[in-house]
């Protein structure tokens, strides 16, 4: 038998790290985050990162282990995670990944293995000014096979694809090796108009707690735009209707993610009662 992980995900706001804390109470659990804003420092009211008081005790990992002003890896990411694992097991707890980025998600759970090639500094900056179809249009010219598959619109990915093809010739299938877990994979849901409302009380949430104070400091601390708009603060001066809409389509972009991995047990997430108990049954 192997040994279990939970992995509690979905898409934004709808309640998942709630969820984690009430299982991981009950099965002295401890959580990995699996979110790829909230492994940055200082980005905590614009990614509904978890406060102390909301942890409620329970030990968080992989939240605030990067600077905001440099990029932090997928194949980073899965070298933290995959040691935090092994060290919750080896304390006889039980390690609850909670998150809603299905690329750190997978990159866990499905055993991917990423290309080794280090960070080629003048080209990302020469890429850099260059927009998402312009990067598409390199990236088909060097790999047409990837430029199928990779989310046309982010700059990231896109960047360090053509870095990948340039250095190898071309983005080599991503493999996956045999998982040494059981991932039992929890979903929440929110019908779409449901899912509005709570992005609604959200985002009203994250502007009267500060999130022009806290877009303000990234700036002081040597944020650039640039790299400002790449976390989703593209806009000097966001108003909550911008926000709002922003989040809906993240998460409509989470849920078709999600919607391709057939291992994952879906619940209501207003029946919280009944995923909390299938929690439980999987520990």
């Amino acid at each position: 038998m192997k040994p279990k992980v939970i992995v509690i995900l979905g898409q934004t706001a709808t309640g998942k790290s709630a969820l984690a804390v009430k299982i991981a109470k009950k099965i002295d659990g401890e959580i990995i985050s699996a979110d790829s804003r909230q492994v940055y420092k200082g980005l905590d009211i614009g990614t509904g990162k978890v406060t102390k008081k909301e942890m409620q005790g329970v030990p968080h990992y992989l939240l605030d282990v990067a600077s905001p002003k440099s990029k932090f890896t997928v194949a980073e990411y899965k070298t933290l995670a995959e040691e935090k694992i092994k060290e919750i097991m080896s304390r006889g707890k039980t390690p609850i990944i909670c998150g809603g980025t299905g690329f750190y998600i997978d990159a866990i759970t499905k055993g991917v293995v990423f290309p080794e090639v280090p960070p080629n500094i003048k080209l990302r900056k020469e890429l850099s000014l260059l927009d998402a179809r312009q990067l598409l249009i390199i990236l088909k010219k060097l790999d047409s096979n990837r430029a199928k598959n990779i989310d046309a619109k982010n700059k990231v990915r896109l960047i360090r694809a053509i870095e990948i093809a340039k250095a190898l010739g071309k983005v080599p299938k991503i493999t996956q090796a045999t998982p040494v877990y059981k991932f039992v994979k929890i979903g929440l849901y929110l019908p779409e108009d449901k899912l509005k409302k709570k992005v609604e009380q959200r985002v009203k949430k994250m502007f009267k707690d500060g999130l022009f104070k806290e877009i303000k400091n990234l700036k002081k601390s040597g944020v650039s735009n640039k790299r400002l708009k790449e976390f989703g603060f593209e806009y000097f001066e966001p108003t909550e209707e911008k926000v709002i809409t922003e989040t809906i389509k993240y998460a409509k972009r989470q849920m078709t993610w999600f919607k391709r991995d057939k291992e994952i047990k879906w619940f209501d997430a207003r029946q919280t009662n009944i995923a909390f108990r299938a929690g439980l049954k999987a520990n």
